[in-house]
């Protein structure tokens, strides 16, 4: 048994690296890349500008000006335990920093310059070696402005270089060598001279000029950076096991740029909610359905059989987004019964209450428990009406079959009390198929009820997740794939595990 458990769980390693990946490419080719939903800066004459800052904190943040492999495989080694390089650090809140990435040469450059010359920073301003920690974290955090200020002016620049060439370009019938974004093919322009006589070529020169610059601020900029960050100003991640080289560090889940926090921040709100409403659903459907099923077996043909297959499959009929928005219409309706509350989990003054139900001066209050349980009621009921015919047929199904076995004859011929054969033999080898039903819905503990969290507006991970593929958020996005993928090989190996505790016929020695 040991075995095959060991082999399972090293055969998850391939397994979740083939569906990241394929999430991962899908997100980062879909339409518009990642995080289409916040290029798109406000008009006015600060469009240009916001734009640039965007485009920077992406590319420095993301590595969006990498190739989609890249990409990938810098995603993968952020959330390996596994770390090579300089250690990360962390920050107060929880977020850590990395070494400033290197500054990419511009395009075209050779149009503008016979080659680059980007002065070495000389290292004047650091902090001495007797400076706090205080001070070192101060200087840091004036570099990381200072860097983010002109990486983010470098990129304007060189936007508005190659959009001046692409200008030249068409001034000069060569249309064909400009994509239709406006800015030059580069790969078209290997070995491509200008015609610096041209007075169209003039402004695309200036523009290339003040690129130029720019870049030597970035780079300068970027080279002061990376010395306070190997100043050790934050505490460092992780275990260091070959220093500079080897460390293991908790999986860095990254930060959502839509959201501004980060993604295990994210996770930890939403999670415990959305396991909270599961938790409830769950059992209830088992309780309902299984011993509903359990009876209809033992009393196949009888108007039970038929009245209680009949009620599931109707309520199974019902779509969720009709039953909520019911719910809501009628139930949590004041012009109508006006029982529950349409949505959300608690009331605005939830935090002034006491846990427990009180009787203060003759006044009733609920509390905060019961508080909560009135709010869920509505969502909790458009959970559970759904999955009583599914399990409730499959036990009904599983449990004729074996009804029908010789082992049941021959208890019976024997003697054995109905109940015994009911519960200790037929029950039990009917619990397979159950036991598959689990595996394949206790990962949706974790991905969340989309629907119904957003028609009651309860911010957990079906809402998340929502949030996340509307603005592209691939953080986001991949934490909550990779995590849900997680869940789900880890419920097929403990299905696995039950089949053996469940029929002693199963081993895996």
């Amino acid at each position: 048994m040991a075995t095959y458990i060991i082999r399972r769980l090293l055969l998850m390693v391939p397994t979740l690296i083939g569906i990241s990946f394929m999430i991962f490419m899908l997100v980062a080719l879909s339409p518009g890349g990642v995080g289409a939903a916040l290029r798109v800066a406000g008009g006015g004459a600060t469009e240009a500008t916001n734009r640039a800052v965007q485009e920077a904190y992406l590319e420095d943040r993301y590595g969006l000006d990498d190739p989609v492999i890249v990409q990938y495989f810098r995603w993968l080694g952020r959330i390996s335990p596994v770390k090579f390089g300089e250690r990360d650090q962390v920050l107060g809140d929880g977020n850590l920093i990395s070494p400033p990435k290197v500054v990419k040469e511009p395009p075209l450059w050779r149009l503008f310059t016979d080659s680059l010359n980007a002065t070495s920073w000389s290292g004047i301003g650091l902090p001495n070696s007797n400076a706090t920690a205080e001070e070192l974290q101060l200087a840091y955090r004036r570099g990381q402005d200072d860097y983010s200020q002109k990486r983010a002016t470098y990129v304007a620049r060189r936007t508005q270089a190659m959009e001046a060439v692409g200008e030249y370009l068409r001034a000069t019938d060569q249309a064909n060598l400009v994509s239709n974004k406006g800015l030059p093919v580069e790969s078209e322009l290997d070995g491509w001279t200008p015609d610096t006589n041209n007075a169209a070529w003039k402004p695309a020169a200036e523009s290339g000029k003040t690129m130029l610059a720019a870049y030597y601020d970035a780079v300068d900029s970027r080279e002061r950076l990376a010395a306070l960050f190997r100043q050790k100003p934050y505490e460092q991640a992780g275990v260091a096991i070959i220093p500079g080289v080897v460390s293991i560090a908790e999986p860095d889940l990254g930060q959502s740029f839509a959201r501004q926090r980060p993604v295990k921040a994210l996770i930890s709100d939403a999670l415990p909610l959305t396991l909270m409403l599961n938790m409830i659903a769950f059992p209830i459907v088992y309780t309902i359905a299984v011993p509903m099923g359990m009876l209809a077996a033992t009393r196949k043909g009888t108007l039970f059989d038929t009245g209680s297959g009949t009620v599931f499959v109707a309520l199974w009929s019902i779509p969720t987004v009709w039953a909520g928005v019911m719910a809501i219409g009628f139930l949590a309706n004041k012009e109508y019964l006006g029982m529950f509350p349409a949505g959300g989990l608690h009331d605005n003054d939830a935090t002034r209450m006491t846990y427990l139900p009180t009787l203060t001066d003759g006044v009733w209050q609920r509390g905060y428990l019961i508080d909560l349980l009135w709010h869920i009621a509505l969502p909790i009921a458009c959970m559970v009406y759904g999955g009583f015919a599914i399990l409730s047929k499959q036990t009904r199904a599983a449990m004729l079959d074996n009804f029908s076995a010789d082992y049941v004859r021959t208890a019976k011929a024997k003697g054995v009390d109905s109940s015994t054969i009911v519960f200790a033999h037929v029950f039990r080898n009917s619990l397979l198929p159950l036991i598959t039903m689990f595996a394949t819905i206790f990962p949706a503990m974790f991905g969340g009820s989309v629907i119904i969290e957003r028609i009651f507006n309860i911010p957990g991970m079906g809402s998340l997740i929502i949030e996340a593929i509307v603005l592209k958020d691939r953080e986001l996005i991949m934490a909550n794939a990779i995590i849900i993928a997680t869940v789900n090989v880890l419920a097929l190996l403990l299905a696995d595990l039950l089949y053996a505790a469940a029929d002693p016929r199963v081993s895996y020695s």
